[in-house]
């Protein structure tokens, strides 16, 4: 114990000096130890446009805090992240900290040089950088990525972007992006996997992609396109699920680029799956006071054709057409498919019950650059605030198509600010409205014959149409203008005037010259949606002369001037599919001239026309029309020019006014007082790639006209039908269309003039 008490004793008394030291002096000592880690000063160097204060914000140290190298490597990268610097660095010298930088440099001017597919404004709005902003590598290699994709979308995926920096003073550039755009990527060859029931060939005709030939310079569809083949694939699933493959699935399509980046080889892989046919097809009516019988009818689908499902999208149109007729303003058809595996057939039940109660909340319409948008808006069937109608709005699509403004329409339904509501957008692609046309063609009456025509269907984007037509031959002149509002005073009533001159040189057929000069003003308006009704009252001043010594009677009698005061009346019943370019439906027409209130011409003048089309197979429409006609004079004789003219367009194979009654002893054409006349046209593909736009057409007409007050013993006049039969080629050429008619007549009298090649072309501005 006691040894234990010295040892403690010695160990105190040997550190007692250090306890006694002074508070002040173990502080120094302490000081000069940790003093070489303090940061007394910050010091920044080669800034010019950048504030050092700005620059010390980025740190995150301070003065006076301890140096940390961690926190000194986390403000090096901070400095780098704003994106102002090229180069930074920090250095330590003493108690000072060293941050020095080097200014990424200002943008003076952005230039692209080679670009010569894409304008330099369209690249300039899809890049990032921009004049007087600061440079950074990261935003250059970004905006290289940029323009690079923009031409692989054009199909040019050889395309290469170099930036080029020009050095100017006070740290400023010049930035030019050099580009080389290459050729365009070519789909060189197309290939499918999995197909066993449709060839490869057949396949090719579905998608849109084409190979590239060397005749189809004029198409852009040989070029890849992802956004495409992605089409291409919706493409095939509907034609197969539209002949019978319900199963069917595209597994991939792929895309291989050759090794000299020029052309793609395209493969899809598709399962066919097995391949069904209709079952039991019916409806199942659950809306309060309806009974089934009243939509017994309205599906055409057969039990034992081939499962289609676009038939089914039909059907399902003309329920709700046929419901909302009734007046069921919402309604939901929905098909419930019940599929059979192992008889390889589908049920369909179309169930029918009250839908939601949506009205349209808005109407958009985009693309429209020249037209107004009030030329589009007065076509929809639907109105802000009304209860949205799928009927009403395909009756809109068919509407906007057949004003012949827009070469794409594209309508989509997209739901509105509350679930009640619908957003309805339409999407159109203008394209010219305004046509020049050339026609020539022969006739053994007028000789070459050059016909002129200016239009324009969409004046100044009102929706307006100016025509301004001419044609001149060695024995007949013809100019005409006409104008047409389609909706005068904003209501859809049309409204227009002609003005016209012409003069026929008829000497050789009927011994005599004639000429006319008029005013017409019209007016029109729909009665129901396929049934409208118009008007027009025409004046016109007419006038037979050089009549010939050796000239019929009939002709002689009628030597001189006179006055037409003329009411006529149109009704027009229309339920093709289109104006333009019908492939189905049918039309009814008939018109009423009345000439006698005023003037010194009295007759009333009878036409009912009809006209059908049939599309047989893809390509192939079969179209029938027939005319009837009869004029009778009220009080006195029909004159030579009021009576009907049958041959040329509306009997190919004949000449203009080459049918019908004549003198006997002048062989003048004296016209006729009664005529029928009708054709069967069947156009038809001739095998050729569509994108070539050759088309040809197989034709028969026939008709008769006869009829003259008074008539005589020195007169050929009789009712045999006068046929004929040919054949002619369609194309749509760079220059405009080009059409050649050949016709052959195979009934005929010994005294009807013949004319057996047309043809006619023209072009578009």
């Amino acid at each position: 114990m006691r040894k234990t008490i010295f040892v403690l004793t010695a160990i105190l008394l040997a550190f007692m000096p250090i306890f006694m030291m002074p508070a002040s002096s173990a502080h120094a000592q302490s000081g000069a130890q940790t003093s070489g880690n303090v940061i007394r000063e910050i010091v920044v160097e080669g800034s010019a446009r950048v504030e050092p204060e700005t620059i010390r914000s980025y740190l995150l140290v301070r003065e006076g805090d301890a140096f940390d190298p961690l926190r000194v490597d986390r403000s090096l990268k901070s400095l780098f992240a704003t994106g102002l610097f090229a180069d930074v660095t920090i250095t330590r010298d003493q108690g000072t900290l060293v941050i020095n930088v080097v200014e990424n440099p200002v943008i003076n001017r952005i230039a692209f040089e080679g670009n010569k597919r894409i304008k330099d404004e369209e690249l300039a709005v899809e890049i990032s950088l921009k004049p007087r902003l600061i440079y950074t590598r990261t935003k250059i290699q970004s905006d290289v990525n940029r323009l690079q994709d923009i031409y692989r979308r054009e199909g040019r995926f050889a395309v290469t972007v170099e930036p080029k920096i020009i050095q100017l003073e006070q740290n400023r550039i010049d930035l030019v992006y050099e580009i080389n755009e290459g050729a365009l990527a070519k789909v060189q060859n197309i290939r499918f996997i999995g197909n066993n029931d449709f060839d490869d060939g057949d396949l090719r005709d579905v998608i849109r992609t084409i190979e590239t030939r060397w005749y189809r310079f004029l198409s852009s569809d040989d070029n890849y396109d992802p956004d495409r083949i992605t089409f291409d694939r919706e493409l095939l699933r509907r034609h197969y699920l539209n002949n019978g493959y319900a199963d069917f699935n595209v597994l991939s399509a792929v895309a291989e680029m050759t090794p000299d980046r020029q052309n793609f080889f395209i493969t899809f892989t598709v399962e066919e799956g097995e391949r069904y046919r209709f079952g039991e097809i019916k409806t199942n009516v659950n809306l309060k006071d309806m009974k089934q019988e009243s939509v017994d009818g309205v599906v055409s689908i057969k039990k034992g054709e081939w499962y289609n499902a676009e038939k089914i999208d039909a059907s399902v149109s003309k329920l709700v057409d046929a419901v909302g007729e009734l007046g069921y303003a919402f309604v939901d058809v929905r098909p419930k498919p019940k599929r059979d595996g192992e008889n390889k057939v589908i049920d369909i039940t179309f169930d029918i019950a009250d839908g939601p109660r949506i009205f349209v909340e808005r109407i958009n319409i985009n693309g429209n650059s020249r037209t107004l948008d009030e030329v589009v808006r007065r076509e929809f069937r639907l109105v802000e605030g009304d209860a949205f109608n799928t009927s009403k709005l395909s009756d809109t699509f068919k509407r906007i198509n057949d004003l012949d403004f827009f070469k794409n329409v594209e309508m989509d339904n997209s739901p509105g600010s509350a679930p009640d509501k619908s957003v309805i957008t339409v999407d159109v692609e203008e394209k010219s409205t305004g046509s020049l046309t050339l026609g020539v063609g022969y006739s053994t009456d007028s000789g070459p014959l050059v016909d002129v025509g200016i239009k324009e269907k969409n004046l100044l984007g009102k929706g307006q149409s100016l025509n301004l037509n001419g044609s001149l031959s060695g024995k007949t002149s013809n100019v005409s203008i006409s104008f047409t509002e389609p909706y005068f005073m904003d209501r859809e009533v049309s409204a227009g005037f002609d003005v016209f001159h012409s003069t026929v040189d008829r000497q050789e057929s009927s011994s005599y010259s004639s000429a006319q000069t008029g005013l017409s003003l019209r007016a029109g308006y729909p009665i129901t949606e396929p049934l409208s009704q118009s008007w027009q009252y025409t004046i016109k001043s007419t006038e037979i002369s050089s009549v010939k010594a050796t000239a019929s009677d009939y002709i002689k009698d009628q030597q001189g001037s006179k006055l037409h005061s003329e009411v006529g009346h149109v009704l027009f019943y229309d339920k093709r599919n289109s104006k333009t370019t019908p492939t189905d439906g049918y039309y009814l027409r008939m018109s009423n001239d009345l000439a006698g209130l005023g003037g010194d011409s009295k007759y009333l003048k009878n036409r009912f026309s009809v006209g059908k089309y049939y599309q047989l197979a893809k390509g192939w429409v079969i179209s029938a029309t027939g005319t009837m006609g009869f004029v009778m004079g009220i009080g006195e004789d029909v004159g030579v020019l009021d009576r009907f003219s049958l041959g040329g367009a509306s009997l190919r194979g004949f000449a203009p006014g080459g049918v019908g009654p004549r003198d006997k002893a002048s062989l003048d054409s004296l016209g006729g007082e009664y005529i029928y006349n009708g054709g069967v046209d069947l156009s038809i593909p001739l095998g050729l790639p569509p994108e070539l736009g050759i088309s040809g057409k197989l034709f028969t007409d026939f008709g008769t006209l006869t009829g003259v007050s008074p008539s005589g013993t020195n007169i050929y006049e009789d009712s045999s039908i006068r046929a004929s039969a040919g054949a002619g080629i369609a194309w749509v050429s760079p220059l405009g269309p080009i059409s050649l008619e050949y016709g052959v007549p195979l009934m005929k009298e010994n005294y009807d003039k013949l004319e057996s090649f047309r043809i006619s072309f023209g072009t578009r501005f």
